[in-house]
């Protein structure tokens, strides 16, 4: 089962609507490499939209962590949105809550990167 991952630019921010399961195997890698091909495009400040995440397994969030380093290397910025309750309380279950910039509106998420 793949995930689902859409891309749109919102003034200097990509953001990529994420939709389905983040767990191992295909799901990682289309992740991983939707990140990575955002940030090798030279767009290094990039917001997840996890509204339509489902499940996120121990690998998916292995995969959220190196991609916020990845980003991060790269010097972008990497944050979230959107995100149900289901994967909001496995955040603060692995204390990746304090790791991550968690918004609940897009404006203001967009907004927060600041002025490129």
């Amino acid at each position: 089962m793949s995930i689902k991952i859409t891309n749109k630019d919102v003034k200097d921010v990509t953001v990529l609507g994420i939709a389905g399961r983040i767990t191992i195997g295909e799901e990682t890698k289309q992740f991983r490499e939707s990140i990575r091909g955002t940030v090798n495009d030279g767009k290094n400040r990039i917001l997840l939209d996890l509204g339509e995440v489902s499940y996120i397994d121990s690998t998916g969030l292995g995969e959220f962590v190196s991609s916020l380093s990845h980003v991060k290397g790269n010097g972008g910025q990497l944050k979230l949105l959107n995100l149900t309750k289901k994967v909001h309380d496995l955040l603060q279950i692995t204390k990746l809550a304090t790791v991550f910039e968690i918004f609940e509106d897009e404006g203001r998420a967009v907004e927060s990167f600041g002025a490129a």
